[in-house]
Order: structure tokens, then sequence, then C-alpha cells
């Protein structure tokens, strides 16, 4: 048996698994734990031309109560009396992230391992019945904050335009633009969605607040239901080859692969989150320093934006990839050929003196 099976006690749900307190946080906001990544592709999404109209459109004519009601006729809905652990979770989760209301949540049958926030007035909570036979009860707890923390960062109203545009209404005749721009807008959903799975990630680790669980949800996932055949410490070294293997063809089929999903890879989220619990980002969290929802009206969108690009930088400059690679080394390029004409038209030499005549060596870098 695995150390990681050894840990969970097994996959039976409660198995093996000691009871104690957590920590909550008191009027946190989702700043706190929205991945950088999250939050530029929710504005360049906004941005994207068309999105208001189709916004506009989805708001009035996605049949939500429909669904709420085909949820309740034909799911079942976690209460006291049913699904009772999970119900327990689900007030545990939103009393650490402290969620004002607790959102609804249902077990639908549907043996694909899934879970969802989906809703425009409010969020409504789906676990399918193959993830809830595959996880036990703390990695359970982790999928179930995921969920909340998708509720509390408001992704449920994009989520469900999502979905439905991916499943109806590239059907129908009164989309108000064409398809081409459906699918574009389809295209941008998805790059955001996926960011945003980081960012609930992150919540998911708040609530449950033990990091192997996570982790090894995440390759459950991956690999079902089979915890003595798999080792999360293996497991993470795949997403590390992943993310460096390879040249510039693979990154280019990486990107490919990527596109048509939903969510990210499962081994690149593991890899995400076991980074950001390393973080000094998580750690303030954890000792009660966090943006709090009180605040969010004052909060800077420059800062948020400065936050982004930093991300975005530090991406570039750690990343393995090949791509990359190519990235950083046209970025220095530039810069060199930058310093070149400069010193080509200011007349100095990279000392910064300038130059004494035709013997003189021609320009160089600065130093």
């Amino acid at each position: 048996m695995s150390d990681d099976s050894q840990a969970a006690g097994g996959t039976g749900a409660g198995e093996g698994v000691p009871a104690r307190d957590r920590k909550r946080f008191p009027d946190i906001s989702s700043r706190a734990y929205e991945h950088p990544a999250d939050r530029s592709a929710l504005v360049a999404l906004r941005k994207l031309s068309g999105f208001d109209t189709v916004f506009k459109a989805m708001s009035g004519l996605l049949p939500e109560r429909s669904m709420r009601l085909l949820f309740l006729s034909d799911s079942v809905r976690v209460g006291p009396q049913q699904f009772g652990h999970l119900h327990t979770m689900l007030l545990d989760a939103c009393y650490v992230l402290d969620l004002p209301k607790v959102p609804p949540m249902y077990v639908t049958q549907d043996p694909v391992p899934n879970a969802m926030c989906v809703g425009l007035d409010e969020p409504v909570i789906v676990l399918t019945t193959g993830l809830v036979e595959l996880l036990d009860e703390e990695e359970m707890r982790a999928v179930v904050g995921h969920e909340v923390g998708h509720a509390l960062s408001g992704h449920s109203v994009y989520r469900t335009i999502l979905l439905f545009l991916t499943n109806v209404a590239l059907k129908v005749a009164w989309i108000p633009l064409g398809g081409m721009a459906v699918t574009a807008l389809v295209t941008a959903l998805r790059e955001w969605f996926r960011k945003s799975e980081l960012s609930a990630d992150r919540a998911g680790l708040l609530v449950g607040q033990d990091l192997r669980a996570s982790l090894r949800g995440l390759m459950k996932l991956a690999g079902g239901n089979h915890l003595h055949e798999m080792n999360v410490d293996a497991f993470l070294a795949q997403a590390e080859e992943y993310e460096a293997g390879g040249d510039l063809r693979d990154s280019v089929l990486k990107i490919l692969n990527l596109l048509p999903r939903s969510h990210p890879f499962a081994a690149v989220r593991a890899a995400e989150l076991k980074r950001w619990a390393e973080s000094r980002d998580f750690q303030r969290i954890m000792d009660g320093h966090y943006p709090r929802r009180s605040e969010d009206r004052d909060a800077s969108v420059s800062d948020s934006f400065r936050q982004s690009a930093n991300h975005y930088a530090e991406s570039v400059r750690s990343s393995k990839d090949p791509l990359m690679g190519l990235v950083r080394d046209i970025a220095g390029g530039a810069n060199d050929l930058g310093s070149k004409l400069r010193d080509t038209f200011t007349g100095r030499s990279g000392g910064g003196r300038p130059k004494e005549g035709p013997g003189e060596d021609g320009p160089r870098k600065d130093a």
C-alpha cells in the first residue's frame, strides 16, 4: 500500500480521518485566493466584442427556473436526511469561508466524476454520484470547498452561460451573434473557466486545510479509485515533466490539447496548488492576514492588474516550457537590440562614456 493510501485510511468516507478544528476566515474576500490569471482572463472576457450582447440575451432567456425544477425533480437534494455527511461538509465550508447564504446542493446520477456551481440569480452546487463514490471524506471536503469558492467568487453566472453556449446556443437561430463570434466567445469563456478552477482549488484548500487530501483528490480524478497503485509525489513529478519536457512542437501541442477542455489538466492543477500552498500568500491567509469583503469596494483595480502582470512575468521567467523559453529569449533579444540602438543614436559605449573616435569598439550592451 502506498504512503498516500495509508494516510487516507482507505477510500471509504471518514475512515482513519482524525477530527480536528479548522481555521475560519471571517469576512474573507475572494481576492484572497483568486489566481491572478483568473482575474486577468475575466477582464479580457468582459472586453471581448459581443460579450455584453450575449450576456444580456442569456440573462433574460436562460431557463434558470426550469433548471432548478429539474434538479429538484431528478436529483437528490443534500440535507440533514439525505447525504447528511455532505450536508455537514457544505455547512462547514460556508462557515470557514464565511459565505452568508448556504447554497442548495444536489447529487445527480452520473458515473463521470464531476462537480459544478451554476446559476444566474443564486448559485446551485451539483455533485455526481461518480465523484461521491470516488473520494474519501477529506478529499470530498476539498471539493465542496472548491464549489463554495466558486459561489463566493460569483463564478456561477459565467459557468452557466458557458454550459448553455456549448450545449444549446450553437443550435438555435436567435443567438444575437454569428457562429464564428459565438465560437470565439466560447473559447474565451473556456480560457477563463480553466483559470477560475485554479482559484477554486485554492478555496478548497482553505476549507479542507489538508494539502495531501486536495492532491489525492486531483490524482484520483486523473487515475480513478486505485489509490494503492498511485503516489502523490510521483504524480507531481509527472506535472514537472509535462511543464518542462519536449520542444516547441510539444508546447504547441499542449495548447491545442487544452483549448477544447473546460478544466486544466489534473497534474498541472496539483502542481499549481502545491506551489501556492508553499507560498507566503497562503501562509499570510492562514495567519489571518487577508483581503476582506468589507474592503472590496475600496480595492484598487490597478493593484489587481499589477498583480496579474507580475504573475505572468514571473511565470515566463520561471517556466521550463520551451515556448516560454523562446519568449524569454525574444524579450531578452529585444532588450539587447534596444540597448544597441540607443548606444548608436546617443553615441555612447557600454560604459556610458561618449565614443572617442572610430578606433573605439562599437556599441555594446550596458552592464
